[in-house]
């Protein structure tokens, strides 16, 4: 029989985090913490120059320093392999194409020594004019083929031009979002061993993905995938940044290989900004057109971005407003502008947190302009499908959201922003969408004589999570006690299963789980007799019952709210509380849940208020470059944050009934806080973050 749906182990109930006690007590061991015998350290030598080329690399003063084994550069090298990521071909030219691409790597017994010796190496260079400055009229800027994700950079339906011109009320506003970073609390890193007798690399690394990691290794290495095993057991944060393989992890490897001895490498946090990715900056011009009782007539969402000179990303931040509202006539499209900058990648909600800001900014101006109280603004605009390809919903509870949120955060009517002595109290709101992803996966099920449960499966549990759901999927498919359910995980020599991201690690693994669970519990119903010593086992892969495309369109969506208090003497911006509703299917676990859309919502407070990184145009690298001057939220930053949820009963997903939770929380979450700030002072302030060097100059303007 099926465990009590009431029990604190049936999925879809609050059981804790099976690896809790292991982190809280430190003997979880991360990529860093793997030691063998007679590991040597690297340290990375990041260019100095904004752009040109290596003309000497002398290296006599770091290899005569003490306990220096070695540097690497790309005069000696090993030689890589084809990869499709140029920003992994390491050491492999003198080009410098951007201030921070590594340029050499020292190797030494003990951390200290590496990192004198990585200081002690004298490089040259032959440097180049340099642009890092991105703006909208750009004369370089050009409309690439697709956005981030194989979304089309330009669609339009109708003629929004003219449905602007004509439209009774018309709001026409730009935003600015500044470069973002990643900064998860564990920096990149990996331990690299090289087994000289079996021919084999091992590899802890902190990654998101340890299948893709040991693909890239195996063609940049010209090693087989079968000489490498890679494992990321667990991962202390990623946001994006660790979802393909990155530097750190192929040096590691090359230097392993190189000197046949393990190394271990882990990135000073100061490297991040310029080598792990980051959140590029977008410049977005919103044009809205509504009729006085604000059916919206027309919508124009342009976003201009940059990437860098080595690889094309583009943020896709108009995309969600082709998802959001019932509008005729629309165009949204992207502009992008290569510059000599780092390679812009993945972070939470790339694209959707960008881009509704800025959407989500100008609906609240819209409804300041027509005098609409700006829930019932965005209800009155609820799509009946999908907007820009016109297929159904599988399921959407936006309005539900909506109201519901109104409901609890005693919104009725927006409540009228008051004073407290030198403090402007006012509330937001704002909209959030992120789209159901799903990808194929392969799992396998074991069942022991002793009534016990093994499932293994290549997830990736970077904080999420994820072994908590994924057992108990298992022993809801299983029909068993969740004690009795171990999943393992994080290891090549697992069942090969996608990385975690895009909000869409449970439900891929999930459904893999779900599926081989599934097949053993028909193997068991059918076998007779106490089980063999090795047990039964049952495997799935899910590659034709996990399409990437659906009849239906497929998201989440939420509504945020928040309170701010503005003080008029120091300009200084706090948040006394928000409040999140979301309609994200069936939630599984809704203390991971709640801990999910919680840490997404303090991720939009970084956003809104204190997150940012400038690009120094003379020097041509970002001057913020550790957690001293790039401002993550604190704990007397974060306020009261209420998390709840619609429940959702939708059959278009996957056997759970499950959407992605881990990035729509921070997807509307600074639009909430601007639209706060701008209810209490009467200013609308449109480029983030809200710092109190841009709200002290618009307190002193009349409002």
């Amino acid at each position: 029989m099926p465990p009590d749906p009431g029990s604190p182990t049936a999925l879809g109930s609050p059981a804790p985090r099976r690896e809790g006690r292991e982190k809280v007590t430190g003997t979880a061991r991360y990529a860093a913490e793997h030691t063998p015998p007679g590991c040597a350290y690297a340290w990375p030598v990041p260019a100095t120059a904004a752009r040109g080329r290596v003309t000497s690399l002398d290296t006599a003063a770091a290899t005569a320093l003490p306990g220096v084994i070695g540097v690497l550069t790309p005069y000696d090298a090993p030689r890589l392999g084809t990869w499709d990521d140029p920003t992994l071909h390491l050491l492999q030219d003198l080009r410098v194409p951007h201030r921070g691409w590594y340029v050499a790597l020292a190797v030494a017994h003990t951390p200290e020594d590496a990192r004198a010796a990585a200081a002690a190496v004298r490089v040259a260079y032959d440097t180049g004019p340099h642009d890092v400055t991105l703006r909208a009229d750009h004369p370089h800027a050009y409309t690439p083929q697709d956005a981030n994700g194989g979304h089309p950079a330009h669609r339009e339906h109708g003629d929004p031009d003219t449905a602007l011109t004509t439209a009774p009320v018309q709001v026409d506003c730009t935003y600015t979002v500044a470069p973002l970073h990643n900064h998860p609390m564990e920096p990149h890193a990996a331990t690299a061993d090289w087994d000289e007798e079996h021919h084999h690399l091992t590899v802890h690394d902190s990654s998101q993905g340890a299948h893709p990691v040991r693909a890239a290794l195996a063609a940049l290495l010209k090693l087989t995938e079968d000489d490498i095993t890679v494992v990321s057991e667990h991962v202390g944060g990623g946001f994006g940044s660790k979802g393909t393989p990155r530097p750190h992890v192929v040096l590691a490897a090359m230097a392993a290989l190189h000197y046949r001895r393990p190394v271990k490498l882990a990135l000073p946090r100061a490297h991040l900004p310029a080598t792990v990715g980051h959140r590029a900056p977008t410049l977005h011009r919103v044009r809205l057109g509504a009729r006085a009782d604000g059916t919206l007539t027309a919508l124009t969402h342009e976003v201009t971005t940059h990437t860098s000179r080595i690889r094309e990303f583009v943020e896709q931040a108009a995309v969600p407003a082709r998802v959001m509202y019932a509008v005729p006539d629309v165009r949204t499209t992207h502009r992008v502008v290569a510059l000599d900058v780092p390679t812009p990648s993945w972070m939470r909600a790339p694209g959707e947190a960008p881009g509704m800001y800025a959407l989500e900014s100008a609906m609240d101006e819209l409804a300041d302009a027509l005098g609409i109280d700006p829930v019932e603004l965005r209800v009155r605009n609820e799509p009946p499908t999908e907007p820009d390809s016109g297929r159904p919903f599988s399921s959407r509870h936006l309005v539900d959201c909506l109201r519901d949120g109104a409901r609890r955060f005693g919104w009725t009517g927006r409540p009228r922003p008051t004073r407290e002595g030198p403090f402007l109290i006012g509330t937001g709101v704002a909209a959030a969408t992120y789209p159901v992803l799903v990808s194929p996966s392969t799992a396998r099920a074991h069942a022991r004589p002793d009534g016990h449960y093994l499932v293994e499966v290549d997830a990736t549990d970077i904080g999420t999570g994820a072994r908590t759901v994924l057992a108990q999927i298992a022993a809801d498919a299983l029909h068993t006690p969740l004690d009795t359910v171990t999943v393992a995980l994080g290891h090549t020599g697992l069942p090969d299963a996608p990385l975690a991201g895009g909000s869409s690690g449970t439900a891929s693994w999930g459904w893999a789980v779900h599926d081989a669970c599934t097949a053993l519990t028909a193997r068991l119903r059918h076998h007779h007799g106490p089980l063999p010593a090795e047990g039964l086992s049952a495997s799935a892969d899910t590659t034709p019952s996990a399409p990437q495309t659906s009849p239906y369109a497929r998201h989440a969506f939420g509504a945020h709210f928040a309170e701010v208090r503005v003080d008029t003497v120091t300009g200084e911006v706090r948040v006394r509380r928000m409040l999140g509703v979301f309609a994200a299917g069936r939630i599984l676990n809704p203390r991971t849940a709640r801990s999910q859309f919680k840490g997404a919502m303090v991720m939009g407070l970084g956003m809104a208020l204190t997150e940012h990184s400038t690009m120094d145009a003379a020097f041509g690298d970002f001057t913020e470059s550790d957690l001293a001057a790039y401002h993550v939220p604190a704990h007397a930053d974060v306020p009261a944050i209420e998390a709840h949820w619609i429940d959702e009963h939708d059959t278009h997903l996957n056997p759970m009934g499950s959407k992605g939770i881990g990035e729509i929380g921070i997807v509307g979450a600074a639009a909430a806080i601007g639209n706060a700030v701008s209810h209490a002072t009467g200013h609308r302030l449109r480029e983030l973050p809200l710092t109190p060097d841009r709200v002290l100059p618009a307190l002193a303007r009349p409002a």
